[in-house]
Order: structure tokens, then sequence, then C-alpha cells
């Protein structure tokens, strides 16, 4: 590497820029012009030059390997306080940490890790209740930098298991298969999936997902029969409609597959008996354009969780033979403007409904025999719960699992006949002397620019909180695609908690923590509202006394990273320190090339920049774009090489401009920026149950330091 560098040296131009700790100078990126022209609008992208979607490129390489090298220079007198943090984080896990195990058909399923063990180990007991280790995943990903289990499922007979496997980190699987009697692999391996097959009741015949291998799309449903080679399965269902989504499932009584399309505004759904293996998939209801659905059944009926006239969905019922005629669908769940229907279970004798209302997870069942409907309550400020595993239709049991910014996450059962009555059955424990009493959890509603309130999730010490503005502010978010970053545990947290932060999760509008308007009000033209809400929490959370307003630190990933970028842009007075992990910044770009894995899936979520409207709105405020002549804060910036969300070169090459306009503008400046390059990691990074810890460390350890908190 050494000699390659100096060969393509005049690609590096080392200038004197700033050093990291007076060692290793600053890579500074090569401009080569590239220019795009669309809507009238020309931009010029100086580093467009760093995208190589082969990763092999010698020039490409040698960019991102000196990065490494200035980042490595930068953490190696932080190594005492990385490798401390790394170890205080790990010794809270149990070494043998198992899952609580569920009945399916006739044996006992959990996983279990064993002591120093990186992966699980995939079991089963039978009524003799002796173990089985169906899978050592240690085993399987010895030799590989990155190892990735997709699913695990075992055929209706419990004598096979298929598995899949990542080891490039591109979340694309080969799938395998074992015979749990004999122990052995047989020759069946199936290529380029999503990772997971749905067997058929003959035991023999399994469904599965290819992938797209330029968009790592999954496309297309094959249909595999054990012992025949890959390229004879058979294409039953190819998605024409690349913005949809395509997964496979059971119905929880095992009689039919399912065929679930989706795409961010739209759904379908498509069964097939799985007792006629060789038949087609036939739609429940065709899709219709912004009409979401899913399907529950039970005997001769479909229970559908639908936003047909209801955007925070309802719930219909309806006989299977007439599902496609809407006019003859029931409610049983109205819609509520003021919760949304999260999740819904179809049991023999109970229907269970999980339900979102200002915030706060709840689930209520309502038994089919007349009995009183209940609900199942918890008291603290702020907590997630829902439903577990539950394996079997005719079940008068309910497994939930429960967990708060203070309690570990437990899992609990529910006799159904006796709703008074509630096991324990397991709860997590976290090592190291963590008393949950030490601790404080608060949910406050913080009032944005626009008269919206924000809920806000808390967490502190309590004898290292006074809420006098003194104490240093850790602020999360995230705020697209619906999803919820949850007010659950999380033991690494403690550490910072332990050095007298206030760790807050800004439920921003772009999730669906305040049901499907708080989502549609943080999307496309709305999209703005997701960075002015997280903003406005930080400028409030300081004004009033739950933290020092020069000593807030943030945090996100992915699309969460976007939500960095943007800050750092339109407020970076506000924030010391950010950490932007594998950021989606080049949001114009990403979303005109459509060769992208992900970009057409994504058009009902930022809009699409051939048109002119949304051109404009996203050019508004992609971070890359919007890069301009001011001071920001002490940034670290993360990403894998092999990345398959976020391509890599977006978050290089938002670094390389970022560093350009500091070196040409603040050469005084003595704010740190990083780009660290996992080269064998994507877009989860590294693998492993203790590794991930190491980039948890990392950027504890980065925010410490600066802060003056190192020892």
């Amino acid at each position: 590497m050494r000699s390659l560098l100096l060969t393509l040296g005049i690609a590096m131009l080392l200038s004197g820029c700033s050093t990291s700790k007076g060692q290793v100078p600053a890579p500074v990126a090569e401009k080569i012009p590239h220019v795009m022209t669309l809507h009238g609008v020309t931009r010029t992208d100086d580093y467009y030059w760093l995208r190589d979607d082969e990763r092999k490129d010698p020039k490409v390489l040698a960019h991102l390997e000196a990065e490494n090298r200035y980042t490595a220079a930068y953490f190696k007198p932080l190594k005492p306080l990385q490798d401390g943090l790394f170890k205080e984080l790990t010794e809270r896990l149990v070494a043998d940490e198992s899952s609580v195990p569920y009945q399916w058909h006739q044996h006992s399923y959990y996983s279990r890790y064993k002591e120093g063990g990186e992966y699980p180990l995939i079991s089963r007991k039978g009524a003799d209740g002796v173990e089985q280790v169906m899978l050592d995943v240690n085993e399987r990903a010895q030799g590989h930098e990155f190892y990735g289990l997709g699913g695990a499922s075992v055929s209706p007979d419990e004598t096979m298991l298929a598995f899949g496997e990542d080891v490039l980190s591109r979340r694309v699987y080969h799938i395998y298969f074992k015979d749990l009697a004999s122990g052995d692999m047989i020759v069946d391996v199936l290529e380029n999936t999503e990772g997971r097959v749905v067997w058929a009741n003959d035991n023999k015949h399994v469904f599965y997902i290819a992938k797209d291998l330029q968009t790592l799309l999954g496309y297309q449903v094959y249909r595999h029969e054990l012992g025949t080679k890959q390229s004879s399965d058979v294409l039953v269902y190819e998605e024409q409609d690349d913005s949809f989504y395509i997964s496979l499932g059971k119905t929880l009584d095992e009689s039919q597959i399912v065929l679930f399309q989706e795409s961010t505004m739209t759904s379908e759904v498509s069964v097939l008996d799985v007792s006629e293996p060789l038949g087609l998939f036939k739609p429940v209801l065709a899709r219709e354009e912004g009409h979401e659905y899913s399907v529950s059944k039970l005997g001769d009926t479909y229970y559908i969780l639908t936003n047909w006239q209801a955007t925070n969905f309802r719930l219909m019922k309806v006989a299977i033979k007439d599902a496609a005629d809407k006019s003859k669908w029931q409610e049983v769940v109205a819609h509520n403007p003021n919760a949304r229907i999260e999740d819904e279970l179809v049991l023999k004798d109970y229907l269970i409904i999980q339900t979102r209302e200002n915030g706060l997870t709840r689930i209520k069942v309502m038994p089919f025999n007349g009995q009183k409907p209940f609900e199942l309550s918890f008291d603290e400020p702020a907590y997630v719960m829902g439903l577990d595993v539950n394996a079997q239709q005719d079940s008068n049991k309910l497994r939930i699992f429960y967990s708060s910014l203070t309690t570990p996450e437990a899992v609990y059962e529910y006799s159904l006949v006796n709703p008074d009555r509630r096991d324990l059955l397991k709860q997590d424990q976290v090592l190291g002397g963590f008393d949950a009493s030490q601790y404080r959890a608060e949910r406050v509603f913080i009032t944005a620019r626009d008269g919206v309130k924000v809920p806000v999730s808390l967490v502190y010490r309590k004898d290292k909180f006074n809420k006098d503005g003194t104490n240093p502010l850790y602020q999360y978010g995230y705020g697209s695609y619906g999803y919820t970053v949850e007010p659950d545990f999380s033991s690494s947290v403690i550490s910072l908690l332990d050095r007298g932060f206030v760790y807050a999760i800004a439920h921003v509008r772009g999730s669906e923590m305040l049901g499907r308007p708080w989502y549609d009000d943080g999307k496309l033209l709305n999209k703005q509202n997701t960075f002015n809400d997280f903003i406005d929490v930080t400028t409030a959370l300081t004004a009033q006394g739950y933290g020092d307003k020069n000593k807030v630190v943030a945090s996100g990933g992915s699309a969460g990273g976007l939500l960095m970028g943007a800050i750092a842009n339109q407020a970076p007075d506000k924030y010391f320190a950010i950490a932007a992990h594998v950021p989606f910044v080049d949001v114009v770009t990403t979303m005109l090339d459509e060769s992208i894995p992900l970009t057409t899936n994504e058009y009902d979520e930022w809009g699409n920049p051939n048109e002119k409207t949304y051109f404009d709105y996203m050019l508004s405020y992609s971070p890359y774009d919007n890069v301009t002549e001011q001071e920001y804060p002490h940034m670290l910036v993360t990403t894998g090489l092999h990345d398959s969300q976020v391509q890599y070169f977006e978050p290089a090459k938002w670094v390389a401009k970022l560093r350009d306009v500091k070196n040409q503008w603040y050469k005084s400046d003595d704010k740190v920026l990083l780009l660290n390059v996992d080269m064998e990691a994507g877009h989860g990074g590294k693998s492993g149950r203790y590794r991930q810890y190491q980039d948890t460390a990392q950027e504890y350890a980065f925010f410490l330091s600066l802060l003056g908190m190192a020892k």
C-alpha cells in the first residue's frame, strides 16, 4: 500500500492542512469537477470520482485508506480510553445469555451464547429435554471478517434446517440446508437471495426471494425442490414495480404462504395454499394506490388491518371467499385519530390489538367468548412493549416484551383466561453493579417553532443531575420511514449516564411516535420538519436546564445520519460534536440514480427529483449540496465499504467537501473532522456480539475526549 500511495500521490494532495495530534496530515481529496444539470440548475460535484461500484479502484481505495490512517492517528492517544470503554460495555453482558424458549410442533426452540462466543447457538429441545444444537454460528463464521446470519427456518416435519449466510455485508445471502438427524449439510445451495426460505407442507419444496445484484432489490420469488439444482428452480412471481419491496411468510395456522408486496404508501398481500406448492399466488385484494393493508387468518376468516378510510388504520374482518370485495368487510376495531393500530394477533379465542397513543404502546385483549376486554398496562413515563413470539394459534397464553429507559427488557407471559396472572419468564441481566433505582426517566413535550409539540424521552443518573444546565447532553434522533426509535433500555448508555450525561431521544416528525400523521408530516415536502424538530428540542432542553448548551453532542445513523448532516449545516452552533454513522447525505444525486440500491423504492419517502418540485425541495436540505463556509462542530463520520443501504461514497464525498471548506476558510479552526471506513463491513457495522461494541466505544471516546472527560 505504501508504494501504491506514492504512485497515486498526485491524487492525495497532502498539503499543509491541519494534522491529527501532530502526526498524520489530513488527506485532501483531488478535485475533479463532475457537472450535472437538471431543471435549469447546474451542480458541480468535485468528488464524484470517489464512487467505485466495484470497490477496486486503487485511487479510491488509497484515499479511503488515507482517511483511516488519519482517524487511527487521532485515536491512538485515546486507545486506553477506548479500550477501557469497550471493556466496560462488554462486561455488562451475560456470557451465556439465552432467549426464552418457545414451543413449535414437537420441540422448544431458542438461541444461546456460549462464553466468549461472538455468535449464537441455534438450539432446540424435545420432550426428553436433551439439547440439540442445530447450528453453531461461531463455526460458520470462522475465518470471515464479517458474518451475517439470515433467516433460520425449520421444515414442518422438523427434520431439516435452512439458513442464510452473508459474508460480505451486502445483505445478499447464500441459503444452505442441513439434515437435523444426521447433522450433515446437503448439496443444495441457493445463491443471491434475501436470506430465508418458507417451507411448503410437503417438506421438499421451499420458496425464496432472489435479488437483483445491481439494485440489491429482492424482486423475484422462486420455488426450489430439494435435491435439484438452483438453475431448475421455477419463477413463481416477479415484481414489476421497482418501488415495491417483497417478503414471504406464513399464516399463524400454517395453512397459507403469504407474499407481502409493499411500497411506502401502497401494499398488497397474495397467498398460496401451503399444501399445493405447485400452485400460484393469488392476491387477497389487488393493490390500490395509497391503500395499505395486512392480513391475519383464523379459520375461514381474514382479519385485515387497513388504512382504507382510516389514517391511523382500523381492523376489519371478512370471509376469505369475499376478501376482494371491500363492501363485505366488517369493522372490528374502529379508526381512532389519536391512536395508531400497529399490530394484531389473532388466536383461536382471543384478538389482541397493539396500539400507540400519545407515544405510548398499549396492548388490548378482546376475547371472542364474551369475556370483558382488558388492557395490559405499565406505569413508567416512557416505555415500549410489544408482541413477543406467539407461535401457536390454539393458545390461551400471550407473550409480550417490555422495556424502558431504566428497565432491561423483560418477557412476560399472560394467562388470557385469568388476566390478573402475569409470569415473568425472563429479564435481561446487566452485570457490573447496575441498579435501576439510581436512574430516572422522563417524558417531556417540546414546542417546536410551528407550535407542534414534540415528544422527548430522557434518562439520567439521579445523583449526577440537578437540572441546572451543567450536564453534557447526548441527543439521538432518526425521523424517517415511519420508524419509531423506542425508549427502551440500552446497557451501553449507562456508560454515559454514569459520567453525568443526560441522554435524550428526540421523537421527531418522520417517525410514527404520534401516529401516521406524525410520519406524513416529516417526509416528502414536509421533510424540513424533521430537522427543525431536532434543533428545537436541543434549544429547549438546554434552556430548561437539562443540558449545557456548550456541551451538546448528537448522534444518528443512516437516515438519522441525514438528520445529522442537516443540523450540522443549519444549526452548527447548537452542537459541540456530532457522530454521523453511515449517513445518507447526498440526497439529490442518489435519488436521481436508479442503479443505486433502494433509490426507486424511496420516491414516496423523499420524492422523485426528476420532478422539479421535489428536486428543488430536496436540494434545499441535502447535506452534501449545502456544505457552506461556516464553522462546523467536531465530527466523526463512519461508513462501511460494502454498505448496501447507503453507499460508502456518500459520506466519503461529504467529508472531503467539509474538509475542503475547513482548509480554505478556517485554517485556524481546531475542530476535528474524521472519517472511519470499515473496509470489511456494511450498513450494520461490525458483526459479532462483542465486536459491535467497538464502534460504540469509538464514538464515546470521541465525545468524552473532546469534552475533557477522558478520565
